[in-house]
């Protein structure tokens, strides 16, 4: 069971995680690396708690892996240089970490949907068309495009306060 839990989480959740970490860590392949691993092991080790979560685990691992992060930079603060600290510098802005991990959660909430209102929402709110344009993009009646976007977004708070996001 754990080693397949694992594996899932390696599997879906691995690429993005690595290329999120990367960022934080100024492009240090080898430390973004360890800390999607370290993230993986801490995932297996609370794998109870991971059970009971619902919705996508995306945001926890997310939230680990920038603590790690942190951790070791604060770490490298507190004890003399052993190598040049460029590429902890660069360490992300806490509001840059806050919009990359509201983006991923958003992302996550969007995949939950079903096609039919994603693409709505997507025609709507991240391509900028009126509900009209959107219809005519679709190839839906404008009356229909006007109701999916009505109950998609009721479903994507519905969605997003699974996930913990209050509104």
């Amino acid at each position: 069971m754990d080693e397949e839990l694992v594996r899932a989480l390696y599997e879906e959740h691995a690429g993005p995680l690595f290329a999120f970490v990367l960022r934080l860590v100024a492009g240090d392949r080898q430390r973004a690396e360890d800390v999607v691993q370290e993230t993986l092991i801490r995932a297996w080790k609370n794998a109870d708690q991971l059970h009971r979560a619902t919705g996508s685990v995306r945001p926890w691992l997310v939230t680990v892996a920038r603590r790690i992060v942190i951790d070791g930079h604060r770490r490298s603060q507190a004890r003399p240089q052993e190598v040049d600290s460029a590429p902890l510098e660069a360490v992300a802005a806490p509001d840059e970490i806050d919009k990359a991990l509201w983006l991923m959660t958003l992302s996550d909430a969007l995949d939950a949907l079903t096609p039919a209102h994603r693409d709505v929402l997507v025609e709507t709110f991240f391509k900028g068309r009126t509900v009209n344009e959107a219809a005519e993009k679709l190839g839906i009646p404008s009356g229909t495009a006007r109701s999916r976007v009505f109950y998609a977004l009721r479903s994507m708070k519905l969605v997003l306060e699974e996930r913990g996001v209050t509104s």
